[in-house]
Parts: C-alpha cells; sequence; structure tokens
C-alpha cells in the first residue's frame, strides 16, 4: 500500500514539477491559463458597469479559480520531496498568497482585490516554455544596471536639486493666483514639466512664467537621455567582460562568446581551456 502510494506521489511530481513530459507541459500551459483569466477576471470586474451586471457570475468564478488552485498547492505539498523548501520558496510563497484573498474576503471584506497578486504566478511560464536559458542575458542587465546604480543616484539628486530650484522660483514668479498654490503643487508642475508629460493642468500665465516653463522642457530634453547613457555603457563593459579570452589559433582574433566552439570570424575550432 506504501509503495502504491509512492508511486502515485513520484507520477504526481513529474507532472506538477517537470515540464519534459506531455503531461507536465499539459498541465503546466492549463495552470497558466487558469491564472491569466483568473488575473483578467479581477481587472474587468473593477469596471462599475460590468461589476452590476456580471459580479455573481465573477464572483462564481474567482471561487471556481481558488479551488483549483488551493487542490494545487495541496497537490505541490504532497508530492514535493522537500514540502517545506517548497513552501518558502519564491513559488510556494506566491502560490500561497494566491489562494488567501479570497478566504480573507469572507473576514475582511475587499480583501479579494488582493488577488491580482496571481499574475506573479505568470513567471513560471519561464520554466514551461524554457526561457531560463536567457537568464545569462538577464544576468548581464542586471549586474549593468547594480554598477550603473551610484551614478544613477547622483543622477537623480541633480534632477531633484533642479527640480527644486524650478519649483521654487515658479511659485514666486506665478503665485497663487495662477494655481501654483504651495511649494509641492509648484514641485508637482515642475516634475511633470521637466519629465515632458506635461498634463496641462495647471499653466504659467505670465510673460516670466511661460519662458521658465520653456527653459524647464529645454531641461527635460537635454537630460533625458543621461540614465539611458549611463546604462548603455555599463551593458557594453558587462558584454565585454563576459567575452571569452581565447585567441583563435588561425586568424588570432579574441573576443569570441564564452560557449563559442567555433571562431566567428574564420570558423576556426577554438582550444577548450584546460
Amino acid at each position: 500500500m506504501q509503495e502504491n502510494s509512492e508511486t502515485t506521489r513520484q507520477k504526481l511530481r513529474v507532472i506538477i514539477f517537470g515540464t519534459d513530459t506531455k503531461a507536465g507541459r499539459y498541465f503546466d500551459i492549463s495552470l497558466i491559463v487558469c491564472i491569466v483569466l483568473s488575473v483578467a477576471l479581477v481587472f474587468i470586474d473593477t469596471v462599475d458597469s460590468i461589476h452590476q451586471q456580471y459580479g455573481e457570475w465573477i464572483r462564481v468564478a474567482e471561487w471556481f479559480f481558488t479551488l483549483i488552485f488551493t487542490i494545487e498547492y495541496l497537490l505541490r505539498l504532497y508530492c514535493s520531496a522537500q514540502p517545506v523548501q517548497y513552501a518558502r520558496s519564491f513559488y510556494g510563497v506566491v502560490d500561497l498568497l494566491s489562494i488567501l484573498p479570497s478566504y480573507l474576503a469572507l473576514v475582511f471584506p475587499g480583501a479579494n482585490f488582493t488577488l491580482v497578486i496571481r499574475v506573479l504566478r505568470l513567471f513560471r511560464i519561464f520554466r514551461v516554455l524554457k526561457l531560463l536559458r536567457y537568464l545569462s542575458e538577464g544576468n548581464i542587465l542586471l549586474r549593468a544596471m547594480m554598477q550603473s546604480s551610484r551614478k544613477v543616484f547622483l543622477f537623480f539628486f541633480s534632477v531633484s536639486l533642479i527640480v527644486m530650484v524650478l519649483s521654487a522660483v515658479m511659485y514666486v514668479v506665478e503665485g497663487p493666483e495662477n494655481g501654483f498654490s504651495s511649494m509641492p503643487k509648484s514641485i508637482y508642475w515642475t516634475i511633470v514639466t521637466i519629465t515632458t508629460v506635461g498634463y496641462g493642468d495647471i499653466t504659467p500665465q505670465t510673460t516670466l512664467g511661460q519662458g521658465i516653463a520653456a527653459l524647464t522642457m529645454l531641461i527635460g530634453y537635454s537630460i533625458i537621455a543621461i540614465p539611458t547613457g549611463i546604462l548603455t555603457a555599463e551593458i557594453s563593459q558587462e558584454i565585454v567582460r563576459k567575452k571569452d579570452l581565447r585567441r583563435c589559433s588561425n586568424c588570432l582574433k579574441m573576443g569570441h562568446e564564452s560557449n563559442a566552439v567555433y571562431c566567428d570570424k574564420c570558423g576556426s575550432e577554438l582550444e577548450t581551456d584546460m
């Protein structure tokens, strides 16, 4: 009897945690479809007209998906080789948080809106579609962002000082009668202007104020490319660091990809590091 139980657990483990079998792929794809549909229901339920007309049906569907995810979570705990480790993992925590809101809503009305956390479960698509092989490129971007963090912070601090100065000037020049009723209001206007958004809900009326606004817009266009340039430079350096230092014995070219077997210039076989 115990052997049959172990065999069942192993079969479930292959289906639920594996993607190499047809049953495992069908399971994961079906799970992703359910996740997308459940999140879509939460989104459209926020539309008042839809909520008034189909609210009850949406609530029933939400509970249907919640029961599916609850059964799935319990099955993962049951068939996992290390249930505690799974429960503490990123996916384990997200799986639990995706079903808790429905049950919490029975005690705390409105808690079901946190069901949107189910969208985090879509990260499983990396495993289903075998996109993990692209994570090395993602790591290059992550390392570049970390390397440029100080420069970006200095840029952000400098922009903050510019915003404060321009806000103070506009507050003095325009004043409350033209919509600049406080410094926070002026800061808001400066930020939306310097980022070239410009909602138009507050506009300068005086000639001097309009001139300062024009200068603010030009400053925004001047500085918008700076963080992009910083990040691009760091990405280039990370790519160079990743390049292999092996030299082709035929054409003497260096800078191949780390997993390259043949030279990308002449096609000769590269020597393998011993």
